[in-house]
């Protein structure tokens, strides 16, 4: 034994080397942590010197696996530790029905509070709910894919879109409108100038078949609206990662074309008050602050009859994948051939629409829309939609100016081709253009009523020979 003199490193560098060359400490990934409880040996004195040397060596972080000889006088006592973490993600299981209805009325009933605020009133509370949904289930708060979005989707969309389309009288749209109407032909074919740019520019050939449907889709989206984008997708069989990640896409695209709509228009003047009421509906109609039980229930039984009859249809003339199609035309052509009898249900279509549209389906579309999704299945969606709307936005600008059209017609028009009535209203309130507010939601519901159907037959017909 060395002297008590020389360092302790010293004193049993022997000992320790031995030691140090067959113990190895765990990887930090792994969940279990090795400790020594009690370290005995016949010299008393490495017993004391042995802690701080071990404290000052490094070892390999691999394996443990002390290796002693027979002969060797250490005896270990070891003790496991076990680290585990209850954390999981999503904090709400995709099983759990209670938690993810109540996150989806909440994400919903928060963007309908937003529009009390100056940033909500410009984006909307659809794109509020939409933004919100995202950043919950990326941030793993809430799953990307779950029963309760199926049921939305399935049941729920269906029966809203009745509710949405009782005012689409298109005899009413056509007298109630005016240059609008106009504004958002031109701001129609020029998102179909966009996609043919776009898809010639970013085919997306990676996708396969997936590349002119999800072109289609987003070509329905930016006519009329999110009901739209859905409706194609559905019709045309698109898959369903591909339909999240053209959901994420959209959703970025939205929030900053909005913002440079606002920006483009934040010199323009508001107007005198103006009042926002629609005229086609009379007295007896109801409003919406005055919506009778009689009425809201007569509604949903309406509604729950045209899906019933276009699911009929679907099955009969077995046209797979065309119910939304289908249940937008019949309630279309009802609003139109009866626009008293069905009128007279639209103030209490809007206020049940106002919950399952905005509080649930846009909640739903951004939690099913997963960012990484646009990232790792196809980055190419994102540069699609972007060089689309930015197409559509030189077109209708360009032509608006040879028609003779005022920029705010021009602006509000494109609003409600990229984002629907709802957020056409929202700009219209948030820009001061009250006479702008009813005809704005009129050409956005005129938008839902043909988008399905004008981004289906040209996908089918042109972009899927290119």
């Amino acid at each position: 034994m060395a002297s008590s003199s020389l360092p302790a490193a010293a004193a049993v560098s022997p000992m320790v080397m031995a030691y140090a060359s067959s113990f190895q400490l765990p990887s930090f990934s792994s969940r279990q942590y090795y400790t020594h409880s009690s370290v005995s040996t016949n010299y008393s004195k490495s017993k004391q010197k042995l802690s701080p040397i071990l404290e000052t060596c490094r070892f390999s972080s691999s394996q443990i696996k002390p290796n002693f000889s027979s002969s060797s006088n250490f005896n270990f006592n070891r003790r496991v530790v076990v680290a585990r973490s209850n954390l999981k993600f999503p904090l709400i299981s995709p099983d759990d029905q209670w938690g993810i209805w109540t996150a989806l009325f909440s994400t919903g009933a928060f963007g309908l509070w937003s529009e009390r605020t100056k940033i909500g009133r410009m984006i909307s509370a659809a794109l509020v709910s939409i933004l919100l949904g995202l950043a919950a289930s990326n941030m793993g708060v809430i799953p990307h894919e779950a029963r309760a979005y199926s049921v939305v989707m399935e049941f729920l969309l269906p029966l809203t879109i009745p509710l949405m389309l009782f005012r689409a009288d298109m005899r009413n749209v056509m007298k109630s409108t005016g240059k609008l109407l106009l504004a958002f032909l031109v701001g129609s074919v020029a998102t179909m100038v966009g996609t043919l740019v776009a898809f010639l520019i970013v085919p997306m050939r990676s996708l396969g078949q997936d590349s002119w449907k999800i072109a289609s889709a987003l070509m329905a989206s930016y006519i009329g609206g999110a009901i739209n984008y859905v409706a194609v997708s559905d019709a045309l069989g698109v898959s369903p990662s591909v339909v999240a990640a053209g959901v994420a896409a959209d959703n970025v695209i939205c929030a900053l074309y909005f913002m440079v709509l606002f920006a483009l228009g934040s010199k323009l003047p508001t107007e005198a008050s103006v009042s926002t009421k629609d005229p086609t509906n009379s007295s007896d109609s109801g409003s919406g602050d005055n919506v009778s039980v009689l009425q809201t229930a007569t509604a949903l039984a309406v509604s729950f009859a045209i899906c019933k009859g276009g699911t009929h249809i679907v099955q009969l003339l077995r046209f797979q994948g065309s119910t939304l199609p289908i249940v937008t035309a019949i309630v279309v052509i009802l609003a139109t051939l009866l626009p008293r009898q069905i009128g007279y249900l639209a103030p209490a279509g809007d206020a049940i629409a106002a919950i399952s549209i905005q509080v649930v389906f846009f909640a739903v579309l951004g939690a099913s829309g997963s960012i990484w999704n646009v990232i790792n299945v196809a980055p190419s969606i994102f540069v699609f939609a972007f060089i689309q709307v930015t197409v559509h936005l030189i077109v209708i600008l360009g032509l608006g100016k040879v028609l003779n059209l005022d920029l705010k017609l021009l602006l509000l028009a494109s609003n409600a081709n990229i984002g629907g009535p709802t957020t056409a209203s929202g700009m219209a309130v948030a820009k001061g253009w009250g006479s702008l507010v009813v005809p704005g939601i009129l050409v956005g519901i005129f938008g839902i009523s043909i988008a399905t159907y004008i981004a289906y037959f040209f996908g089918i017909f042109i972009l899927k020979g290119m």
